[in-house]
């Protein structure tokens, strides 16, 4: 097993991602909302928590490996002030470039006091899919995901003001100042979009957009949008499909493919798309809309 220093998280953190994705979620800058909510207080990002896993990722792996897929599952919730260690373990081999991983996100400091080994919390659990001697030609090969929901149950019509088949979008272009913001708050400076030159030695058209930043994209849209404000992240699958270069224009979507009003509990699919239609990141999400600020009429198309 394999740990990071811990990183004892603060609400600047939380407030610079929030920032850098764009996804303000009062659950994680509103102390005065979130105190209100059953988390009690602000609580992080999960993709934040994502990028402090892939950070670990570009330090432990003797060469540049580039993340291309990673479930990631949020038992309990992230609080300012607590330390945390990003451990990765590693899997049995995918064959040919890939390599697979344990994640997690272990709490081992609360409230500025260390907690004993038999007392840490996890906070994030998942498996990353990493390529080894990535370049541009090889993410085509990777099998897609399932498409989310094709086999699960129809679930419920209705959930407050959220209906099946409800969707919305927003569209941006990452910038060297938005990476460079990513590296320094993160630490995750892997060469594939820290090192413009070396990407392009591996086929790229210079540096690749991180795919925690891609997936904030969804961030964004579930935490302000659809579901909306107060929406919590339980689970996330993402799969890279092809690089995103700077300055491209990005276009993501989320949609509802499952409502289950017993549980107060929404799965999504979602996808980011490049400017020529070609997928870049597939994904799928679930979340929990028990805290939603507005339970009221629907706002997105």
């Amino acid at each position: 097993m394999n740990a990071s220093p811990p990183r004892v998280l603060t609400q600047t953190d939380f407030d610079r991602f929030a920032a850098l994705s764009r996804d303000d979620n009062p659950i994680h800058c509103d102390p005065a909302f979130a105190r209100a909510t059953h988390f009690g207080a602000t609580v992080a990002h999960g993709m934040f928590l994502f990028s402090l896993l892939c950070a670990r990722m570009a330090r432990q792996q003797p060469e540049p490996v580039l993340p291309v897929g990673q479930t990631l599952m949020f038992p309990l919730p992230t609080f300012v002030a607590d330390g945390v260690e990003a451990v990765l373990v590693p899997q049995e081999a995918h064959g040919g470039n890939l390599l697979g991983l344990e994640t997690s996100i272990r709490c081992v400091q609360r409230g500025g006091q260390p907690l004993r080994e038999g007392e840490q919390p996890v906070t994030a659990l998942g498996e990353a899919l990493l390529m080894t001697d990535a370049h541009a030609g090889a993410l085509a090969l990777l099998p897609p995901l399932a498409e989310a929901g094709q086999a699960a149950p129809s679930g419920d019509a209705a959930l407050y003001h959220l209906r099946r088949g409800q969707q919305a979008e927003a569209g941006r272009a990452f910038s060297t100042p938005d990476i460079d913001e990513y590296v320094s708050l993160t630490g995750d400076a892997s060469p594939f979009h820290a090192d413009p030159a070396f990407a392009r030695r591996r086929g790229f058209d210079g540096a690749v957009v991180p795919l925690p930043l891609l997936a904030g994209m969804f961030s964004d849209l579930l935490g302000t949008r659809l579901p909306g404000r107060g929406t919590g992240w339980m689970k996330q699958s993402l799969r890279l499909c092809s690089a995103a270069r700077l300055g491209e224009p990005l276009t993501a979507s989320v949609r509802i493919v499952r409502l289950r009003a017993d549980k107060d509990l929404v799965n999504l699919a979602s996808l980011v798309t490049g400017s020529d239609g070609r997928v870049v990141v597939q994904g799928e999400s679930l979340v929990l809309v028990r805290n939603l600020e507005d339970k009221g009429e629907a706002r997105a198309a």
